[in-house]
């Protein structure tokens, strides 16, 4: 669009015009464009300062924002404003907050929440922890009004770090918060921050180190050990990739544009399962509970082994080799899951490890429809295993 006081007209289902921050970075970028110095016209000038008188007031009670709005209210005064109405005031006056001071467009198509926070960390405006608590305060929110104080507080710092922000994406973010939509937006946020790159590029002088899982790396004992098993802990029974606490603690690779739309994937479901059984395994163990080769079979056998005593040794080993039977007959990765989740608190007792980088594999593989065999090959090593420890010394 040109930097005239009229935006132009586009067609749009639900709108008749683009939302204002696309006009105002329209305006913007039309005028370097143009070989003109690049700036903001009046109108948008005007209409910036018009959206700040807007923070921290209802929507619709703000005479002077009804024009800025794309998003039309309905003919009939309906008692409740659309969500769409007030997730758009809510974006407006972010952006307002945003936009404030800044010499070029905060508003960039693509550029979601989680991204941009990666980049404020990545900008050492502040520290990592600083960053991510901010982030987490948000996406912790228990609803639309608690999630827009804290994005209120955090804009002006994108803004310090010259980082911007889709807006649009922002909008459906806030129309959704409230709904069905709001774990794929938080998946979406928490890939995104979490985002390692692309894989180190062969000869590299600073290659992209892949990190190994956590409960390989894991340090029993140390200063961190509790809050971060209980972080871990607070995922059992979520969906994958939408509990906050957890993020800083997956290493699932995925491709950008994937963890740009929040995709649930078979590899950040297997993680995020194993990380929760890790945290309940390990939990007052002051020795890591990850054993490299100890399949749920082993395990078991081991456990059968210790608890076999006199003439209750063959009860024992009955019951665990039931126990194993149902593990192993395990439709679809969801059921396996749920029977590793009854025989890990067992383990945890009898201080028996489990193979964490074995477990995520076969959740990941066990249902893969283009791993037919995966299921029945596990069935048959983890039987042997269990028949093959229970009878001989660890």
């Amino acid at each position: 669009m040109t930097s005239s006081s009229t935006p132009a007209v586009r067609s749009g289902r639900g709108r008749a015009r683009s939302f204002f921050w696309e006009e105002a970075a329209d305006d913007w970028h039309s005028a370097r464009e143009e070989g003109r110095r690049p700036h903001f016209s009046e109108y948008v000038e005007r209409n910036l300062r018009t959206l700040r008188e807007g923070v921290g007031r209802e929507a619709g009670t703000v005479a002077s924002l009804r024009s800025v709005h794309r998003v039309f209210l309905p003919a009939g005064g309906a008692d409740r404003l659309p969500g769409r109405y007030v997730a758009e005031h809510c974006a407006l006056t972010l952006f307002g907050l945003h936009q404030r001071a800044a010499s070029e467009p905060v508003h960039r198509p693509g550029l979601g929440l989680g991204t941009a926070c990666l980049m404020l960390r990545r900008s050492r405006v502040m520290t990592e922890a600083a960053v991510e608590r901010r982030l987490v305060a948000a996406a912790t929110a228990q609803d639309l009004n608690e999630l827009v104080q804290h994005l209120q507080r955090l804009v002006p710092l994108l803004r310090q770090a010259g980082v911007g922000l889709d807006y649009t994406r922002l909008f459906r973010e806030l129309t959704a918060w409230e709904g069905a939509g709001r774990e794929q937006v938080l998946r979406a946020w928490g890939l995104q921050y979490t985002d390692p790159g692309p894989p180190a590029e062969p000869g590299t002088e600073e290659p992209c180190a892949e990190r190994a899982p956590y409960w390989v790396t894991f340090e029993p004992g140390s200063r961190d050990t509790a809050a971060e098993l209980a972080a871990l802990r607070s995922g059992t029974g979520r969906e994958p990739g939408t509990v906050a606490a957890m993020w800083p603690f997956h290493r699932t690779r995925m491709d950008s544009a994937w963890r740009n739309r929040g995709v649930l994937t078979r590899d950040l479901a297997a993680e995020h399962t194993a990380l929760t059984l890790f945290a309940r395994h390990q939990q007052a163990h002051d020795r890591r509970m990850h054993v490299t080769g100890s399949s749920p079979g082993r395990a078991c056998g081991l456990l059968a082994r210790q608890t076999a005593t006199g003439t209750e040794g063959k009860t024992a080993t009955a019951a665990l080799d039931k126990r194993l039977g149902h593990l192993l007959t395990s439709a679809d990765a969801g059921e396996l899951a749920m029977h590793l989740r009854s025989l890990v608190p067992l383990l945890h007792r009898a201080g028996i490890g489990l193979d964490y980088n074995l477990l995520r594999t076969a959740l990941r593989t066990w249902d893969d429809p283009r791993l037919p065999d995966a299921a029945s090959r596990y069935r048959q090593q983890w039987d042997r295993d269990f028949h093959t420890s229970s009878t001989t010394s660890s």
